[in-house]
């Protein structure tokens, strides 16, 4: 698709308006492509990879669901997992027997997708994930939160320590009351090693600072919130594959670029077949939670 970056689109909307003639401004409307989400984990809990329809930049509407495809996993143990749309909604699930899960740490996966004649294909595998050792808090009054936060309350960070050995990588989510907390695509906290991003020598040490207490999302908690932190393990790929989807969401104002697909790991088994959307990850889990309680905050640093 081509699209016209907004500050052009301003700039030709104050031009239309001082002009007599109206001027019909068209944009290319580009082929619907098949969009994957897919993650899997090492809980023993059902998987779902979400198939969906690409739309129109414009099109404010719902992604209307990609129903009839065979979708399964496959691990490097042979073993193949078949994933169903049971509600027709384009949610295609596994669901495990008693005890039974499909990640495990060190596994690679396979996902397979046939969908209106063409197969796509997409590789991952789980990689290790750290202890959350403990959750802290303090209460403040900061000067600059979120327009939608209270002003006064809770700050949290979470304590983990990144394996020796450069090039780990983590997706960090946090839940409110069992809510996702992370609202948009600019909350998304990612960490390489135990810093924000490589060359930053935070190899083997505690997660920095500003990564602790990106779990607020410039909010505060209030009293008796519960709050849960997850650190995912993800692959450098998929670091990227987070990191980019996270600035597009953010290429807005004057100097915005035109926006743009980001980079995609399912790939068509024909190579002139249509593209594929969206990422198909993995991930171990490290939980920790707890309740804002007053006589359980620590001083103000």
């Amino acid at each position: 698709m081509k699209f016209f970056p907004l500050y052009l689109i301003l700039a030709l909307s104050s031009l239309l308006m001082s002009c007599e003639d109206v001027i019909d401004l068209r944009t290319q409307t580009g082929p619907t492509r098949l969009v994957v989400e897919g993650w899997i984990n090492d809980d023993a809990t059902p998987q779902t990879i979400r198939l969906t329809l690409s739309q129109n930049y414009f099109n404010n509407n719902r992604a209307l669901p990609a129903t009839g495809a065979i979708v399964t996993v496959s691990d490097d143990l042979g073993k193949t997992y078949r994933f169903v749309d049971e509600k027709q909604d384009g949610n295609y699930v596994w669901k495990p027997a008693a005890s039974e899960k499909m990640g495990r740490l060190g596994g690679k996966y396979t996902l397979n997708i046939a969908y209106a004649s063409e197969t796509y294909q997409a590789e991952t595998e789980i990689k290790r994930v750290p202890t959350i050792d403990s959750l802290t808090y303090y209460y403040d009054n900061p000067t600059f939160v979120a327009d939608d936060s209270p002003k006064e309350g809770y700050v949290a960070e979470f304590y983990a320590r990144d394996f020796t050995g450069a090039g780990d990588c983590y997706w960090i989510k946090t839940y409110k009351n069992g809510q996702r907390y992370d609202r948009s695509a600019r909350d998304l906290s990612i960490a390489y090693d135990a810093g924000f991003s490589p060359g930053a020598a935070t190899d083997g040490l505690i997660f920095l600072l500003p990564v602790r207490r990106s779990i607020n999302s410039d909010r505060l908690f209030q009293e008796n919130d519960s709050i849960r932190v997850e650190l995912l393990s993800i692959t450098q790929p998929t670091y990227s594959f987070i990191r980019a989807v996270r600035e597009e969401s953010s290429n807005q104002g004057l100097f915005a670029t035109a926006p743009s697909n980001v980079p995609t790991n399912v790939l068509n088994t024909r190579t002139d077949g249509p593209k594929a959307l969206g990422w198909f990850g993995a991930s171990a889990v490290s939980r920790f939670s707890t309740v804002f309680r007053k006589e359980n905050a620590r001083p103000k640093p």
